[in-house]
């Protein structure tokens, strides 16, 4: 006796006795099999965010612990130390905006006696910059516009005249004293020659002011002159100095 097929409902709906490996109902549970892609991408996407974030805390707070710092700073400075800062920073501030840009700054850290190399002074722009706001339309013409859409330049980063106090108070204060008096001695010491002469402390006085009479100014050298060699040299100055 003959068997009977399957429920032809069954075979069509379950693929019960399809053997042959094509492609039909068989697959269907492969079809729905769950894999999990959106789940995963989800929280990468939320991890990503997360680290963001804490980026953005530790580096708000590191500005806040730099600027109570620089406050602190500043508070220690002498009043002529501070205008020397005021002074350095308005001298190189062309467009007087209080914002200078990283070649005002170098030169302005240069006249206070920071000469930094670049990648220090980017540095201190990363750190403690703002961004500079792009110029408007009205001010811009139709080529720069132009130029503009087709290729977009990072936008430069500025240093407010706030900050730079405060990182200049810093640097002051952690200046080796050594350092300020060699600075003093090459102001006299034009042309580099390494000791102060007669010569020298009439140009100074002259400059400044100071009616000093000849035989005062040929007094001071006599007086600290411990070689005799009529002049002043930077190891005497520094001895003067540091008393």
């Amino acid at each position: 006796m003959a068997t009977s097929n399957p429920n032809p409902n069954l075979v069509g709906r379950y693929g019960l006795g399809n053997r042959t490996g094509g492609a039909g109902p068989s697959n269907s549970a492969q079809t729905f099999a769950p894999t999990g892609g959106f789940a995963t991408n989800t929280k990468s996407a939320q991890r990503i965010e997360a680290e963001r974030l804490e980026r953005e805390r530790k580096t708000r707070e590191e500005r806040e612990r730099l600027e109570q710092a620089g406050q602190n700073s500043l508070a220690e400075l002498s009043e002529e130390q501070r205008e020397e800062i005021t002074e350095a920073f308005n001298l190189f501030d062309l467009d007087k905006d209080q914002y200078i840009d990283y070649h005002e700054l170098k030169v302005a850290m240069r006249a206070l006696g920071f000469d930094l190399p670049k990648q220090e002074i980017l540095a201190i722009l990363q750190t403690h910059g703002v961004q500079s706001s792009p110029p408007t339309q009205a001010t811009t013409s139709k080529a720069k516009q132009a130029a503009q859409q087709s290729y977009q330049a990072p936008p430069r980063l500025l240093l407010s005249f706030h900050t730079f106090q405060t990182l200049m108070a810093q640097r002051i204060l952690s200046r080796d004293p050594t350092e300020e008096i060699i600075r003093a001695f090459e102001l006299f010491d034009e042309g580099g020659k390494g000791r102060i002469t007669l010569q020298d402390l009439r140009r100074v006085a002259r400059e400044l002011g100071e009616g000093l009479q000849e035989d005062e100014l040929v007094a001071m050298i006599e007086e600290f002159d411990m070689d005799g060699d009529s002049a002043i040299s930077r190891e005497e100055f520094i001895n003067i100095c540091l008393g």
